[in-house]
């Protein structure tokens, strides 16, 4: 198994929330050997960061690879009003996130989203005065369109760009992997399980996802069971989980890329690692591909929010 290909995503971990078993979950991927951790300030506004920090005491420094995402804006009734990729704040941004986790400097630092308002080259020429002074090991991208990490990369090598990859959103098959592989830069992504509809729980009744997934709305997720049934039928026989299914296509099918567990539990955690293990084969890759191209998916529309002047628009 190669463990490298795996990281821990912790969006949803809270200092309020059963934060026992968020940090047993850190510690459980660290002892497997999960090196790559991924939070952002703005997770659990703050609260994962401090959770982390919290977890991480003791730990030996170059046991783990922190990748912290910056700048997204939520109101208190949770709702995102807006993004703060300004580069006049980065460094207040980064400051506070190196206080809540306890430590001094951050391996990966990334802008969630590009503000069309703002040239990228800005943003990437800010980034690189932190990381010679210290402050952060790599500078990466998030959900960005090939153009721009072409552009940013000009200004300073990207270590990673993270994207959204599923089964019912390949969208990024089409240039950003083709560009990150001509420059070199490493692929990590998240949301292989469709952001919580194809999973197993799904059809236990329990959906549930750290992001709001139209997909999983009253309206639409109804008329989105027949396909997760189609796939659930395909994991059976091959004596897996829905989930782990999904999890082993997306590292067949990027063989070069990284792939986020999202989860607060070491159970879930170790059915993620388990699925390592899974040997799909081409027939298997093909059936796959052909179920989901057979089915029509409801509220898959998580990429419809963009910012421009600090302000989201839903295209």
């Amino acid at each position: 198994m190669k463990i490298d290909r795996l990281g821990l995503g912790c969006m949803g971990m809270s200092l309020r929330r059963n934060p026992e078993r968020s940090i047993a979950t850190v510690h459980a991927a660290i002892d497997a050997g999960i090196t790559f951790l991924n939070t952002g300030n703005f997770y659990q506004c703050g609260e994962s960061e401090m959770l982390l920090g919290r977890a991480l005491q003791g730990i030996p420094r170059e046991k783990y690879f922190i990748s912290v995402k910056f700048g997204v804006l939520f109101a208190p009734d949770g709702r995102i009003y807006g993004l703060d990729v300004s580069p006049f704040h980065i460094k207040a941004q980064l400051t506070y996130s190196l206080r809540r986790l306890g430590l001094d400097y951050v391996d990966l630092y990334q802008p969630s989203r590009m503000d069309a308002k703002i040239p990228v080259e800005d943003i990437i020429g800010e980034l690189s005065e932190l990381k010679k002074a210290g402050y952060i090991r790599n500078i990466g991208m998030t959900e960005i369109d090939a153009e721009t990490l072409r552009r940013a990369h000009k200004v300073h090598p990207i270590h990673t760009v993270e994207m959204e990859y599923s089964l019912i959103d390949r969208s990024i098959e089409t240039s950003i992997i083709p560009t990150a592989e001509e420059l070199g830069i490493k692929v990590l992504v998240f949301g292989v399980q469709g952001h919580g509809l194809l999973n197993d729980r799904t059809l236990e009744g329990k959906a549930s996802s750290a992001m709001v997934s139209p997909a999983l709305s009253p309206e639409n997720l109804p008329k989105n069971l027949p396909l997760v049934r189609a796939l659930k039928s395909i994991a059976e026989r091959k004596g897996v989980s829905l989930s782990q299914l999904m999890t082993a296509w997306a590292l067949t099918k990027l063989p070069n890329a990284m792939c986020l567990a999202g989860t607060t539990s070491p159970e879930h955690l170790k059915d993620n690692i388990d699925a390592l293990g899974i040997e799909l084969t081409d027939a298997d890759m093909k059936e796959i591909e052909a179920t989901a191209a057979e089915h029509k998916v409801y509220g898959n529309e998580m990429r419809s929010l963009v910012f421009s002047d600090g302000k989201p628009i839903y295209r």
